[in-house]
């Protein structure tokens, strides 16, 4: 039996769908999980075991099946459908079109669909953790690592900075951004610039007006999905806006300084390792989200400077207590930076 999930977002929606992709597998053990999501970041995940077989999806497109591909339904009889993209109605239709023999998502009359009610405000995660578990699939954010919080052989002594995101409203000037690389090279801190190949002119842009642009690698570019995450994972500090690389840092436990804008990090924000973890963002608790996609700078992520970003990282690399074996490190809330 096969069981098609629908996520087909980008990387940061990738990983906050992680735990419950986790619970898929646990609900229906034995049978094969297909990903209908991106192909990049589809087939890492499929390489790291969270899920058996991607099908190429970009978006509410139509879906190719039955599909040939390994785990498709002409190898594989039976299909169940699972839908961790939205609330509908498009995202089920798109999914009911390949006729499955249940449908698995919150409940949508327009789409004729009934289910659990969908609930505003809630985390990303939570809220794909909470549909999955109606049909016995146990997750939580716990099942959001990829990988130790603490490699067997430690932490490099690189920052990576991202500067860039994929709208507007999520991309804080190249001026600030060159302050901080600045500060931090400053500190004696080997800083890694990382980006797109749509993002090379942002990060020469950011490395060149730092003042410093000798003692930084721009890596912008050059690597693959797997080696931004290896690269990630292995990072003294990840810098960057709430987007796709911050989860990355999350789901390994990487110590991080995430910029706040439109979207609440009780939205987006990490749930594991908070200790590790230092969000800015300059707006009151309980603020509905704005357009994460919007084409101008959010005001909330233009609120924030250099000065203010520069602090989140020194309170980030600060050696954390060492914790006693046998006990579990204390959380803390993720709040905004002072």
């Amino acid at each position: 039996m096969t069981v098609l999930v629908l996520r087909a977002l980008g990387l940061g929606d990738a990983l906050t769908g992680v735990p419950a992709l986790r619970g898929v597998r646990r609900a229906w053990p034995g049978h094969r999980i297909v990903l209908a999501a991106p192909p990049g970041v589809g087939t890492w995940l499929t390489r790291l075991g969270v899920v058996d077989a991607v099908l190429p999806a970009r978006g509410l497109g139509r879906l190719p099946w039955p599909w040939a591909g390994p785990g498709g339904a002409k190898d594989a009889p039976g299909c169940l459908a699972v839908d961790l993209h939205g609330r509908g109605p498009r995202s089920h239709q798109v999914l009911q079109a390949t006729r499955p023999d249940a449908l698995v998502a919150f409940g949508n009359p327009r789409a004729g669909h009934v289910g659990p009610e969908w609930v505003a405000g809630e985390h990303e995660v939570l809220r794909w953790c909470r549909l999955v578990r109606t049909v016995g699939g146990v997750c939580g954010p716990e099942d959001l690592r990829l990988g130790p919080p603490d490699p067997p052989g430690g932490r490099g002594e690189h920052v990576v900075v991202h500067p860039g995101a994929a709208a507007a409203a999520r991309r804080w000037p190249p001026a600030r951004w060159a302050r901080v690389v600045a500060a931090l090279v400053a500190e004696g801190r080997p800083v890694v610039l990382t980006g797109s190949a749509d993002e090379q002119r942002l990060c020469h842009q950011v490395r060149c007006a730092s003042g410093v642009g000798a003692a930084v690698r721009d890596l912008s570019g050059r690597l693959s999905l797997p080696a931004l995450a290896d690269l990630v994972a292995s990072a003294r500090l990840l810098v960057s806006t709430d987007t796709g690389v911050a989860h990355v840092a999350t789901a390994y436990g990487t110590p991080s300084v995430t910029l706040f804008g439109p979207t609440p990090p009780a939205h987006w924000g990490p749930l594991i390792d908070r200790e590790r973890h230092v969000v800015v963002w300059h707006e009151q608790s309980g603020t509905p989200p704005r357009d994460a996609n919007a084409n101008r700078l959010d005001p909330a992520l233009d609120r924030v400077s250099a000065d203010d970003v520069t602090a989140a990282c020194d309170r980030a690399l600060r050696p954390r207590p060492a914790t006693a074996a046998g006990t579990t490190p204390r959380s803390v809330p993720a709040r905004p930076a002072s």
